[in-house]
């Protein structure tokens, strides 16, 4: 096999994924490989309101915090180069989150593997939001994984203001 062959079977599985993952996302389809807080699958993005799932891009903290230890990958999703989170609506406006040691509960209901954890899996300090009872305001929403216990979600960085870039989406198909 010469090298000029064996080049283009290494590189065109690459250049399918890309083109595969391209189409899908000019099609409003998500593919979901990357991130932990949902199961691996395809997501719909839907219209405003109608997900249960957001795309968030994340500002302030939750921006540099994701960037700096890249739990987002680099990607035109958002302004600023990066790909944006995935993560399940666990409270709208109107509902109340509490926030204590045994986890994040939504109108008093606790969610499974919605614990605080002070470090992430490799021992960096995690920004944490105080323990406290919080409403849900008109404009935002909270995103807490109980997929994944150490998903960087809204035990975190708070509400996710639904005025900055935001896409909704549901699920499709599990892989």
């Amino acid at each position: 096999m010469n090298v000029k062959r064996l080049v283009i079977l290494s590189v065109a599985p690459a250049i399918v994924a890309s083109s595969i993952v391209l189409v899908l996302g000019f099609a409003g389809i998500r593919l979901n490989i990357a991130s932990n807080s949902l199961p691996p699958g395809l997501y719909l993005i839907v219209p405003a309101g109608k997900g249960s799932d957001l795309l968030i891009c994340p500002t302030g903290i939750a921006e540099k915090v994701s960037i700096k230890r890249e739990y987002r990958v680099k990607s035109f999703g958002c302004g600023d180069g990066y790909a944006p989170l995935l993560k399940p609506i666990a409270a709208r406006a109107g509902d109340t989150v509490t926030l204590s040691e045994a986890g994040v509960a939504v109108n008093g209901k606790l969610l499974p593997n919605s614990k605080q954890y002070p470090k992430d899996g490799i021992g960096r300090p995690m920004p944490l939001v105080p323990f406290g009872t919080y409403a849900v305001l008109p404009g935002t929403v909270w995103v807490i994984s109980s997929y994944n216990r150490f998903s960087f979600d809204s035990r975190y960085f708070g509400p996710v203001n639904l005025d900055e870039k935001v896409r909704y989406a549901k699920l499709f198909w599990l892989f």
